[in-house]
């Protein structure tokens, strides 16, 4: 199934738990289960703007975007994560509006059991959203995948708080339980925010796609004598971009080192899933100016 497909799966999970958490608060009058649909009201929101985004993202490239669109992901995780600072906000200053006047819940029981239904519902389908984020490399798929896990934690919170509101007659338990949770959701937010801004700065390959791409290159660079510096790599959304020169020695033909350099492109690109290669020629005594030095110059 394609990343969009579990999307619209998202879109319509988030209409299903809205009406449980809204039926929950309804009948209970909770502040807490206020807050937790509240956050499913984010969920739904944000899997509409990252379906939206992973559908641009599919785009082919254009004269416009000649390298794709697939860095549009991340304006799907940035979007997601200010909605959840917003939501978390909303939540923080409703409970304290109700730890300042705490009122008696009804229906704890009833409220407590749609909780858990809308949870279980969030959980199956974050799981399910998680396996093939890893699968597509999806970064819009893993943010909403998070989202919902956060949200089955904060509707486990709100259960156990309650569960521990019957218990004691304690009901200054329901809001401080609700800012807990918005706590929490903004933790969340801003830990979306700070991995979106990260991608659309370039950042190099992760470490492990490194030591991969070392290790093909030091399998190509003694049996045929050949020397690769410069390498300079960066993410855009599911794809990997690498770029380095590769020193031959001078007596070599074109052809022959366009051969090998095929060869190399073509480990390269099989080692690390998603990489795009770009390979420069030169000689063996020949030196070039990397990016990062005439940055620097």
């Amino acid at each position: 199934m394609h990343a969009s497909a579990y999307l619209k799966l998202s879109v319509a999970t988030a209409v299903v738990t809205i009406l449980l958490k809204g039926a929950a608060w309804w009948w209970t009058g909770s502040v807490s289960l206020a807050a937790d649909a509240l956050e499913s009201l984010v969920n739904l929101a944000g899997a509409v703007f990252a379906l939206a985004m992973v559908t641009l993202a599919a785009q082919p490239p254009d004269a416009e975007h000649p390298y794709g669109h697939h860095k549009a992901e991340y304006f799907s995780s940035g979007f997601e994560g200010i909605l959840i600072i917003a939501a978390a906000l909303g939540i923080f200053w409703g409970a304290a509006q109700r730890w300042r006047h705490p009122e008696p819940l009804e229906g704890i029981g009833l409220g407590a059991a749609l909780a858990v239904v809308s949870s279980a519902l969030n959980g199956l389908l974050a799981w399910a959203m998680l396996r093939k984020a890893r699968e597509a490399r999806s970064v819009a798929l893993a943010a909403d995948a998070r989202h919902l896990i956060t949200d089955v934690w904060t509707s486990a919170g709100v259960v156990a708080g309650l569960l521990g509101v019957m218990a004691t007659g304690w009901h200054w338990l329901d809001p401080l339980l609700a800012m807990v949770v918005a706590l929490n959701i903004l933790r969340e937010g801003l830990h979306l925010l700070r991995e979106s801004t990260s991608g659309l700065m370039d950042q190099a390959l992760d470490d492990e796609s490194l030591t991969r791409v070392q290790a093909v290159l030091d399998g190509f660079r003694h049996p045929y004598d050949v020397r690769f510096d410069h390498i300079v790599s960066r993410v855009a959304g599911q794809r990997r971009f690498i770029d380095l020169h590769m020193h031959m020695p001078a007596h070599w033909t074109l052809g022959r080192a366009a051969t090998l350099r095929g060869e190399v492109e073509q480990a390269l690109m099989g080692t690390v899933p998603g990489l795009r290669c770009s390979i420069q020629l030169l000689p063996m005594d020949v030196e070039a100016h990397s990016l990062h030095q005439e940055d620097g110059a």
